[in-house]
């Protein structure tokens, strides 16, 4: 039983349906383990999309293990906070251009992949 032929199987449409996933799961609120507040309002997420979307969120949920943590974010607005999770579960969001300075100041301080880099990868739209 020497070498035997291997076979790559591939789902073609596997991000697609993943980005999918995530929305409705957050839509739905399905299996949520993390709570953000600020602005005394809250939102439900789920800690492994914060953690591949934000080293800030990776490191901060490593260094305090918790069932389902609730995480105080200062200074950062609601309307922010709603827009940065979109973009952490769908790979996109709409920001008007009044907002996007302070927007891309709160992304860069919780270290959101995509948009705590270079603004280089912003598209306008209008």
């Amino acid at each position: 039983m020497g070498d035997q032929q291997q076979y790559f199987l591939k789902w073609n449409d596997f991000q697609t349906n993943m980005v999918t996933s995530f929305r409705h799961l957050r839509n739905e609120k399905s299996f949520t383990d993390v709570t953000l507040a600020c602005e005394g309002q809250t939102c439900k997420a789920h800690k492994m999309v914060l953690s591949a979307c934000s080293p800030y969120f990776k490191s901060l949920l490593e260094e305090n293990p918790s069932k389902h943590p609730i995480i105080i974010l200062k200074d950062v607005s609601y309307t922010h906070l709603q827009s940065i999770l979109e973009f952490m579960y769908a790979g996109e969001v709409n920001v008007s251009q009044e907002q996007l300075p302070t927007f891309l100041k709160t992304a860069d301080r919780l270290k959101v992949k995509g948009l705590a880099e270079t603004p280089s990868n912003i598209k306008r739209e209008g």
